[in-house]
């Protein structure tokens, strides 16, 4: 009889085990691993038990191979595959929420062992087992609670990108404290689950759109960036937003300026860049979309080397087109001979990653106040030409680390700011408005071109994009 209740339990096992590989039931269920979580970490006992019962050796080998089959699928199925994700969702979100509920797994098994662990003592103890099994039975039951949640942190500290480096060391160091721990671990749960619901919700809006192309614009997109940095393949200057253009339907180049070459050369080059899109794409104009310095460097070549007509709109991102303080200060502060020597060092490291002529002095110089308010007086739009603008703010100091200084120094001067660049020096054309969000972050000069890759609570940058360019599309651009 015991050996046909073994055979049963066996068949019965491993037909469960298949049918949850296929999807047919759920052994990982919150009911099922709810159960097996307080009962796997006392696999000791348990074979210290079948083993001591009295059985025929065969019928106590059949029942440790059964439960072994069943403890070490349930164990490795918890740790590599503890849930189903949206199958659409990228490997990096599966991977941070699977961490996430395998802290969870974690912190239910440190916690049920408890009084598991209490009971199971008296009762082995009233049953006189062996001390060593009963410390061991213990030890090893919260060893695998351990194992759960720092499996599960390690998931989620690698794969998420909301928890900055700084945010990850803190909740690295503070899990590892005893009870207190179970604040940062839960926090970072949090932060995983919301990067997972926000990738579900991109899915489905993706889904949406699907033949759409909400970006397909009439003309081309050029992308001009701002000073000091290149259009570099493999770094792309406007971070996931390109991509997300051309995935819905844009036709997406770089200006392809110099990092640091005056306005009047840059304005130069980018005009190559417009003569070039037009000879491939056989159309008349495109649109040019510029973030910081590549605004002022747009306007010169539209209104100065007479690109009027090629270009149907140019959208300013956070442009300094009233010049910038900072800028000001810097002039006033640092002594010309000292300017001078940076600006040789810098040049000579972008010479050598492709600038042609660059000029950190004088480029720099052309975002002063003073300079800015002659090159408004020279450089008046073109009538065929549409502008609009956009800009963003940054709320407090702490927002972007690299620019709490800056931040300070413009809010103190000019008023609200993204760090760099204040909301009255950033208006020109069609003002359509400041980008933030209703979290005390805000977003900032480097945010809002996607330079870190970050999604931000209350704030989509790539989705902003979208929006741009579809206004530009159903404008008829």
């Amino acid at each position: 009889m015991a050996l046909f209740i073994c055979l049963a339990a066996l068949i019965l096992i491993i037909s469960g085990i298949i049918l949850d590989i296929c999807g047919k039931i759920k052994l990982m269920g919150k009911g099922p691993i709810a159960f097996f979580l307080m009962v796997i970490p006392h696999f000791i006992l348990i074979y210290y038990s079948l083993i001591n019962y009295e059985l025929a050796l065969s019928i106590k080998a059949l029942f440790v191979f059964t439960v072994t089959i069943l403890f070490v699928y349930i164990w490795f199925k918890a740790n590599i595959f503890p849930a189903a994700v949206d199958k659409k969702a990228k490997f990096r979100i599966k991977v941070l929420f699977g961490g996430r509920r395998i802290v969870y797994y974690g912190l239910y098994t440190f916690l049920v062992q408890i009084p598991v662990s209490i009971a199971l003592v008296y009762i082995m103890t009233s049953h006189a087992l062996p001390t060593y099994i009963i410390i061991m039975d213990a030890v090893c039951a919260f060893l695998m609670a351990f194992i759960l949640i720092v499996n599960g942190m390690f998931r989620i500290i690698i794969a998420s990108k909301r928890l900055n480096i700084v945010k990850r060391i803190i909740v690295l160091l503070t899990s590892m404290i005893p009870v207190i721990g179970v604040i940062p671990m839960v926090y970072a749960c949090v932060i995983a689950y919301q990067e997972y619901d926000y990738e579900c919700f991109k899915n489905i809006r993706k889904d949406e759109r699907i033949n759409s192309y909400v970006c397909q614009t009439k003309y081309p997109l050029i992308l001009v960036h701002g000073i000091g940095f290149r259009d570099i393949k493999y770094i792309n200057y406007w971070g996931r937003i390109p991509k997300e253009l051309i995935s819905n339907g844009a036709v997406v180049y770089y200006g392809n300026q110099e990092a640091w070459g005056t306005v009047e050369m840059n304005a130069k080059q980018v005009m190559e860049k417009i003569f070039e899109v037009l000879k491939t794409h056989n159309c008349e104009k495109v649109n040019i979309i510029a973030h910081s310095k590549g605004g002022l460097d747009s306007r010169y070549l539209i209104s100065k080397l007479g690109m009027g007509d090629y270009v149907a709109s140019l959208t300013t991102i956070s442009s300094p087109h009233r010049g910038a303080k900072l800028v000001d200060l810097l002039i006033k502060w640092v002594p010309d001979k000292t300017y001078h020597k940076i600006a040789n060092v810098v040049n000579k490291y972008f010479r050598m990653i492709g600038d042609i002529k660059p000029d950190l002095y004088k480029a720099s110089r052309q975002l002063s106040s003073e300079w800015c308010e002659g090159f408004n007086k020279e450089i008046i739009d073109v009538e065929q030409v549409y502008y609009q603008s956009y800009t963003s703010i940054m709320k407090n100091s702490r927002s972007h680390w690299l620019l709490s200084i800056p931040y300070l120094i413009v809010k103190k001067l000019e008023g609200e700011n993204d760090g760099l660049v204040s909301v009255d020096s950033s208006k020109w054309g069609e003002f359509k408005g400041v980008f933030s969000n209703k979290y005390t972050r805000g977003i900032s000069h480097a945010d809002i071109i996607d330079l870190t890759r970050e999604d931000y609570k209350s704030f989509e940058v790539i989705e902003k994009y979208v929006e741009i360019v579809s206004k530009l599309k159903a404008m008829g651009f």
